[in-house]
C-alpha cells in the first residue's frame, strides 16, 4: 500500500533527546555514572507512568532524587532536562514539505506535559496533526495498540502509515501491527531512508 502518511517521535527525532541529554549532564555533575543514571531515568518515568500522566512531576523528581542520591530542587532538574530538548529545525522543514506534498504528518510520541511548553520555546506542534501524546492518552508505545489507535486516528490502514523513531523496541512493536518503519540513527542515513521510503511507496 502507498505510503499516506508519516509520523514521527518528538525526542530524538524531532528534537534532540534532551531527557537523555538532560540525565548524562546531571550525571556527570553530580559524579554518577551516566549509563546507569540514563537507565535508571528511563525505567522510572515508565514504572511510575510519569509519561502517562499518572504520577505528578512534583513527585517523579522527588523519586528520582531519592534513586539517583541528589540533591538538586525540581527547577533546577527539569532545566537540565527542557533546555536540550532542541528542535532540529530540518526535520520541521521536512514536516512541512511533506504535508505540502499531501502527506498526513503525525506524531506519536511517549512525553510529558512539557512538550507543549516546549512548543511556546520553538513552534512546531502546527506542522503535526494528529499529536498523539501519552502524557494525554494514558498510553505509550510499549502498548503496541498505540500504533493501531494512530492508525484509526487517521482513518487509515497501518501499512498506510510510516513510523519514524529511535528507540528498536518502538520500531519493532510499530511493524509488528503492521506499519512501514524507519528506525533514526543520524540525519544522513535518515534521509536517505526517507527519501526512498516516500518515493517507493508513493
Amino acid at each position: 500500500m502507498a505510503v499516506k502518511c508519516v509520523t514521527f517521535d518528538f525526542g530524538g527525532v524531532i528534537a534532540e533527546e534532551g531527557f537523555r541529554e538532560g540525565m548524562r549532564t546531571l550525571a556527570l555533575r553530580f559524579g554518577l555514572d551516566p549509563g546507569e543514571t540514563i537507565k535508571m531515568a528511563f525505567r522510572l518515568v515508565f514504572e511510575v507512568r510519569f509519561v502517562e500522566g499518572v504520577c505528578s512531576e512534583k513527585d517523579f523528581w522527588g523519586m528520582f532524587r531519592e534513586r539517583a542520591g541528589v540533591d538538586a530542587d525540581d527547577a533546577t532538574l527539569r532545566e537540565m532536562v527542557l533546555s536540550r530538548f532542541v528542535v532540529r529545525p530540518w526535520m520541521l522543514e521536512l514536516a512541512k514539505s511533506l504535508k505540502e506534498r499531501g502527506y498526513i504528518v503525525a506524531m506519536l510520541t511517549d512525553q510529558a506535559g512539557w512538550l507543549k511548553e516546549l512548543d511556546l520555546e520553538t513552534p512546531f506542534l502546527h506542522l503535526f496533526d494528529p499529536v498523539i501524546n501519552s502524557w494525554d492518552t494514558g498510553k505509550t508505545k510499549k502498548d503496541p495498540t498505540a500504533f493501531t489507535d494512530l492508525a484509526a486516528a487517521v482513518g487509515l490502514d497501518p501499512q498506510e502509515i510510516l513510523f519514524v523513531d529511535d528507540n528498536e523496541g518502538n520500531i519493532e512493536r510499530a511493524a509488528s501491527m503492521g506499519l512501514k518503519t524507519i528506525l533514526f540513527r543520524d540525519r544522513e542515513s535518515f534521509e536517505e531512508e526517507i527519501r526512498g521510503a516516500v518515493t517507493r511507496y508513493a
